[in-house]
C-alpha cells in the first residue's frame, strides 16, 4: 500500500476531513466508515454505507471487490512455536498473515518504518498455524487477517478486519524513532493491542 494510502489509518481516532467522500460514487462520508478492498490492487477504498453493502456478498462486484467485514476475535492463548515464527522471517513482534485469493496464495507482512514489509511464508507454515488453532480458521481471505502479536511467554492472536493491519502499520511509521522505536512508538503499539483486546470476542483453542 502507498505513502498516500496509509496516511488514511494514521491516527483511528481522527474525524474524517470536511470534504471526504465514497471513492465509488462520491457521496460523503462521516466519521467510522466502511471500506472495500479492490482484490487486484489491493487499494482499500473509503465507502458510504450503500456502496459498501453492494459488496457483502461472495461474487458481487464481479468478484473484484469485496466490503471488509467488522468482526475481532482475540486469542490470548495461541499457539505458535517459536520455530515456526523464526521460520516465517519476522524480525519484530508482530505480523498479519492473510490469503491472497487472487494470487492463491497465503501472505506474511510485518510493520516498519517503512511501511508494510512482506516476509516469505514457508511452505505448509499457513496450513499448520490454522491446524493448531481452529477457532481462527474462518479468517475470510482477502478481507480479514490473523494479526500476531509476540508476548514475552508466547503469542497472541486477533482475527481481525484487513484494514486495521494497515492502521498499524501507519503508527509504526508515524511514530517510530530509531533501532527500537522508542517510548513513544511502544506505548501507542500497546495502546492499539490493547484496544483490540477489549473489542475482540475471546476465543480459546477449540473453539469455531
Amino acid at each position: 500500500m502507498s505513502e498516500t494510502g496509509l496516511r488514511r489509518f494514521l491516527r483511528p481516532a481522527e474525524r474524517v476531513s470536511p470534504g471526504e467522500r465514497c471513492e465509488m460514487c462520491a457521496e460523503p462520508v462521516g466519521d467510522d466508515h466502511p471500506h472495500v478492498i479492490d482484490l487486484e490492487s489491493r487499494a482499500i477504498m473509503c465507502a458510504c454505507r450503500g456502496c459498501y453493502l453492494l459488496f457483502t456478498h461472495t461474487g458481487a462486484g464481479g468478484r473484484r471487490h469485496r466490503a471488509v467485514p467488522d468482526r475481532y476475535l482475540h486469542a490470548p492463548s495461541f499457539t505458535l512455536g517459536a520455530a515456526l515464527w523464526e521460520s516465517i522471517g519476522i524480525p519484530v513482534r508482530m505480523a498479519f498473515l492473510f490469503r491472497n485469493s487472487v494470487l492463491d496464495t497465503t501472505v506474511a507482512f510485518y510493520p516498519s518504518p517503512a511501511g508494510a514489509t512482506e516476509s516469505l511464508l514457508p511452505l505448509g507454515a499457513w496450513e499448520e498455524m490454522l491446524a493448531g488453532n481452529s477457532e481462527l480458521a474462518t479468517v475470510s481471505p482477502d478481507v480479514e487477517a490473523l494479526l500476531i502479536n509476540k508476548l514475552d511467554d508466547g503469542f497472541e492472536c486477533f482475527l481481525v478486519p484487513i484494514d486495521v493491519c494497515y492502521r498499524l502499520v501507519g503508527l509504526v511509521r508515524l511514530y517510530w524513532r530509531g533501532f527500537d522505536g522508542g517510548t513513544e512508538a511502544w506505548d501507542v503499539i500497546n495502546g492499539f493491542f490493547k484496544g483490540l483486546r477489549e473489542r475482540g470476542t475471546r476465543v480459546e483453542s477449540g473453539d469455531g
